[in-house]
């Protein structure tokens, strides 16, 4: 590798394009160091940070449209789909699901900042019905805000970022490796918080023919229905006995209990 910035400047919008897009689709391939580079590139004059606005809002609405095309057509059952394959499986359609019915179509601006919304928020609001017309201006707007904030960044911070780019080029061809072990490093670390987490979840959870032996029994655990309105709304069917909780009650709830009372929560 000659020069490390020659290829960036030559191929950076593609690359742009292709990083934001993969990311936006589902891939664990963050995109927002690619564009923080490229605003500390635009500062010195070598890319343009209008190019790189463009392709990275772009890429993340033809990402985001598929999502929503995709909720749209089969439902909440691509949403079930995503978690499967989520490398952050514990921030998923629930807690997505509560900020949905809190702030609609206007979370999409912010969807983009927040860890597990980014992917998860587009099929929500397919599934929900939402107008395509609207999805498409916040979602724009939300990349526009998610994109530019990245570019600020770097071109605010261009002088270390410049530091950084010129140590890595004078590494020649093992600055690849360096970036590719870093991708790596982090795939493995999702990864593992994935596993750390059905791990958890299987320690903790207890299956339908289990609990309704514990209720022939006559035991009476406590039973809590965390689902949202909505999903309350898509499935009325509930588990005899269950309490409708709210999740922001739950901890009140749970005060009044004995210590040894039984709890069973379920939800989306």
């Amino acid at each position: 590798m000659a020069r490390l910035v020659h290829y960036i400047i030559v191929y950076g919008i593609p690359l742009i394009f292709l990083n934001v897009f993969l990311e936006q689709i589902g891939a664990p391939v963050p995109a927002v160091p690619t564009l923080i580079v490229a605003g500390a590139l635009s500062r010195a004059g070598q890319m343009s940070s209008t190019h790189v606005l463009i392709a990275a809002v772009i890429a993340s609405l033809i990402a985001d449209w598929i999502w929503f095309a995709l909720g749209r057509h089969y439902g909440y059952r691509v949403l079930r789909t995503l978690c499967r394959i989520s490398l952050s499986p514990d921030s998923c359609v629930r807690e997505t699901e509560a900020k949905f019915e809190r702030w609609g179509l206007k979370s999409l601006l912010i969807a983009k900042f927040v860890p597990g919304f980014s992917t998860v928020a587009p099929p929500l609001a397919g599934a929900a019905k939402k107008s395509t017309f609207a999805f498409v201006i916040y979602d724009g707007i939300g990349a526009l805000l998610w994109a530019g904030s990245a570019v600020a960044a770097g071109r605010a911070f261009h002088r270390a970022i410049d530091r950084i780019i010129q140590a890595l080029e004078n590494l020649g061809g093992w600055a690849l490796v360096i970036l590719a072990l870093a991708v790596a490093l982090f795939i493995m670390a999702k990864w593992a918080q994935r596993v750390s987490f059905y791990r958890r979840l299987r320690m903790a959870r207890i299956h339908v023919h289990e609990l309704k032996a514990m209720l022939d029994r006559g035991e009476k655990p406590l039973v809590l229905d965390v689902r949202s309105a909505s999903g309350r709304e898509r499935d009325p069917r509930r588990i005899p006995t269950a309490i409708v909780a709210r999740e922001d009650l739950i901890d009140e709830e749970v005060e009044q209990l004995r210590p040894d009372q039984e709890i069973v929560l379920y939800c989306t």
